[in-house]
């Protein structure tokens, strides 16, 4: 297997993926690297976990390398669906960045545009954005795409599903015609051949072949139960493993209530949604991706929004709580585990209502597995669990303390000031006088009389 100096990787670079434990290039990176590193555009098609993200990463820095943006004018973008995915991109082309004396920034929604700003204004060159912010910044004038020399489409079908083209489209008309352009999608459906005809005239393409992913043995199991309580007790036994695991629901409300049951039962979890701050999503994220010797957690309880995009290693079990809608998010959410080379399972839980619809699911993501009437004690699920993690007792809750509201003390006629010397007050007292008309409709009260301010 060729090494990425062996693909025309400069050798500050290959030292950095060296560093890290990276010296063979995946099928997708020997495939993209020559024609990427050499100016041409390309379209890459690959599932997830195929090394995508340093197929676009190392030809982005290279390229870039030898010179500073100006302020607001990025030199390199990177667009993605989500913001974990951008948080993620980021990350990988942060080290070998450095290497190379380039500035990188994220740009998305759900948190402050300032510090993004402040970053523009100072000068960065690689952005790597979500459609949305992007374009809120560049109508406010805080950016311009004048003078992208690369612009990189990660999830490109992602971006379609989520309605992004649109803007897409837009961004990508605001970067130079002459510029190079990377577009990488696991398919080329909703609208995605359209935006690569246009945008990408007479690419280079590279197709990864399923077999030649780097993937271990991804097992897929199906668990029928006999209702909803079995079902629950099944999957509370399904996250009590030691290993690290990440259980997809349907919605956000599903996701925040289990990871709560969990962690009550011992089982300490986290939840990803929609509906959490940026803040909270990248809190959670770095506990389940840390030691839990260290306070790390071993569960994760998500909707789809994990699908793509959440690149953690070690994931041993995918459970889907929930069967999704469509075969594509089973795929995508079952990419979680099995990942560059290591194995993994994925354990779809069903009750008998589910069976003929999640049978349709399977046929259409080609997955053959035979459906297992199961409860939590069964063998097969004694089997999944493997080694148990122990029980973590809770934390308490903390209760935020009520201050006793303060008593006013009972208005002293004697204390009060004559009216007169009210009236003497300067402006800016606390005894200043009120207006003309308050102290016409006290001038009926004998004077001293409380009035109950």
């Amino acid at each position: 297997m060729p090494t990425f100096l062996d693909l025309g990787v400069p050798a500050e670079l290959a030292a950095v993926l060296e560093a890290d434990g990276k010296t063979e290039a995946f099928p997708i990176q020997q495939g993209t690297l020559p024609d990427s590193l050499a100016g041409r555009d390309l379209l890459g098609r690959g599932r997830t976990g195929s090394g995508k993200t340093l197929a676009f990463a190392i030809p982005l820095v290279a390229r870039l390398s030898g010179a500073k943006a100006r302020p607001q004018h990025p030199r390199g973008l990177v667009l993605a669906p989500t913001r974990e995915l951008a948080s993620q991109i980021a990350a990988t082309i942060a080290p070998l960045a450095k290497a190379a004396n380039l500035r990188v920034t994220t740009v998305f929604g759900g948190v402050s545009q300032r510090p993004q700003e402040e970053a523009l204004r100072r000068g960065v060159d690689i952005v790597v954005a979500c459609p949305g912010r992007l374009e809120d910044l560049m109508k406010q004038g805080v950016v311009r795409l004048d003078e992208v020399r690369i612009t990189v489409l990660d999830e490109a079908d992602h971006m379609a599903d989520l309605g992004f083209l649109p803007g897409v489209t837009r961004i990508l008309n605001a970067t130079p015609k002459d510029g190079q352009r990377l577009l990488f999608s696991a398919t080329l459906d909703n609208g995605i051949d359209v935006l690569a005809r246009r945008f990408l005239p007479n690419p280079v393409s590279h197709e990864v072949d399923e077999s030649s992913v780097p993937v271990g043995e991804m097992t897929h199991r199906v668990l029928e139960v006999a209702d909803a309580d079995v079902k629950k007790v099944l999957v509370q036994t399904l996250a009590s493993g030691a290993g690290r695991r990440i259980l997809f629901t349907r919605t956000k409300h599903q996701a925040k209530k289990l990871a709560k049951v969990l962690t009550t039962a011992g089982i300490p979890s986290v939840d990803l949604h929609g509906n959490l701050s940026q803040g909270a999503r990248e809190r959670n994220l770095a506990a389940f991706s840390g030691d839990p010797a260290d306070g790390g957690v071993r569960v994760l309880v998500a909707t789809d929004v994990a699908a793509r995009g959440v690149h953690v290693d070690d994931v041993d079990l995918v459970v889907h709580v929930d069967p999704p809608a469509e075969h594509k998010a089973y795929l995508h959410r079952s990419g979680r585990t099995a990942r560059a080379g290591a194995a993994g399972t994925v354990v779809t839980v069903l009750l008998p209502e589910q069976r003929r619809d999640v049978k349709d699911l399977l046929r259409k993501a080609k997955i053959s597995a035979a459906i297992e009437p199961v409860s939590a004690t069964s063998p097969a699920v004694a089997e999944l669990v493997g080694e148990t993690a122990a029980y973590v007792k809770p934390a308490p809750v903390q209760q935020p303390q009520r201050q006793a509201p303060k008593k006013k003390p009972a208005p002293q006629a004697q204390n009060r000031q004559p009216q007169g010397q009210r009236r003497a007050a300067g402006a800016g007292d606390a005894s200043a006088p009120a207006p003309a008309r308050r102290r016409r409709r006290r001038s009926s009260r004998p004077q001293g009389t409380p009035t109950g301010r």
